[in-house]
């Protein structure tokens, strides 16, 4: 390899998108080495290598250099470029899981960004689109990005293992946040959410929202859960079924929970009742945990209050997660 003097220098797979997106953010070069040099099958999986190639896709003169093991890698990121984008993402990873780093990225690039990703649009791993649609676009609204080209919408549903989904991505620029005073969440206002199937029957869905409600509404009267069933090309390649709920506060706050069903060949069978409590029982977790910003988007708010202007920035979180405990941590190396 070349020279890579005045690079930041990590070990191991850990945190590996993060590091790079703080890289490509502060310019600074990384090299990452030893990435799972121990395991049976070592170096980058195809998700890792499905997103540094959407990162190459955006930017513009990004150099990257991988081993021929690829437990080496080191990347000087290029100028955040954007413009129209197409990238088949990894069925190994849900869409969420590129879509939460482009959140990141989008206000920040030379042009407006409008990408098409193709994937899986629902897994048990990564936060949904429905669920970032839902709560981290409100949140980028609070720090000032918005406008007729802010969109996120899905085009296709794709359920693990085959995918198929399909997710429009626009975001406008914007060099300058606003700062944020997020202290008081306030109190509950009303719940929405969807339960969406595909290549199952339309039943599942109304079993879902009848068995969520039977917890939900001891709690609060309004409440309401759509369903969603696509066909055909829409649909992706494999059934599946799900339901994600959002609780909204008097405040503007947003609190969200999700749930998926197991796909073919993984563990036994989910009943849509089972799934409809348990994912009720989330949302009473999430709202327990208080907080300005549920525990999917804590880790985004405090990247864009970094980020934003010097004028102070306040936000009251709840429990931190794990990636937010150690996005902090790394705040005073890049």
């Amino acid at each position: 390899m070349a020279t890579q003097a005045h690079s930041l220098s990590y070990a191991g797979c850990n945190f590996l998108r993060q590091r790079l997106v703080l890289s490509t953010l502060s310019g600074r070069p990384v090299k990452i080495r030893k990435i799972r040099a121990r395991d049976d099958n070592p170096g980058l999986r195809d998700f890792e290598a499905s997103f540094i190639r959407l990162l190459d896709k955006i930017t513009n003169g990004s150099r990257i250099e991988i081993n021929q093991t690829g437990t080496t890698l080191y990347y000087q990121p290029g100028l955040l470029y954007g413009g129209s984008v197409e990238h088949d993402c990894s069925i190994l990873r849900s869409i969420g899981y590129y879509l939460e780093s482009l959140l990141c990225l989008a206000p920040f690039m030379k042009h407006p960004l409008r990408i098409v990703l193709r994937g899986v649009t629902n897994d048990q791993v990564d936060p949904s689109v429905d669920v970032l649609k839902a709560t981290a676009l409100p949140l980028l609204k609070q720090f000032g990005i918005d406008g007729e080209s802010f969109e996120l919408k899905i085009v296709r549903r794709g359920m693990l293992p085959g995918g198929g989904g399909e997710v429009l991505f626009s975001c406008p620029v914007r060099k300058v946040l606003k700062p944020i005073q997020l202290t008081d969440p306030g109190k509950i206002r009303r719940i929405r959410g969807m339960a969406y199937s595909v290549r199952v029957s339309p039943q599942m869905a109304n079993r879902i929202v009848d068995s969520a409600r039977s917890i939900l509404n001891k709690f609060i009267p309004d409440i309401y859960i759509y369903t969603d069933h696509m066909k055909g090309v829409n649909a992706g390649r494999s059934p599946g079924f799900g339901l994600w709920l959002v609780a909204e506060t008097t405040n503007g706050t947003f609190l969200s929970a999700e749930l998926v069903s197991n796909h073919q060949g993984q563990g036994a069978a989910v009943l849509p009742e089972d799934l409809g409590r348990n994912c009720a029982k989330l949302l009473l977790e999430e709202i327990h945990r208080g907080g300005c910003v549920d525990s999917t988007n804590q880790s985004l708010a405090l990247l864009l209050m970094t980020l934003g202007q010097q004028d102070v920035s306040k936000v009251l979180l709840g429990p931190l997660s794990p990636y937010t405990t150690w996005l902090v941590m790394v705040f005073c190396v890049i």
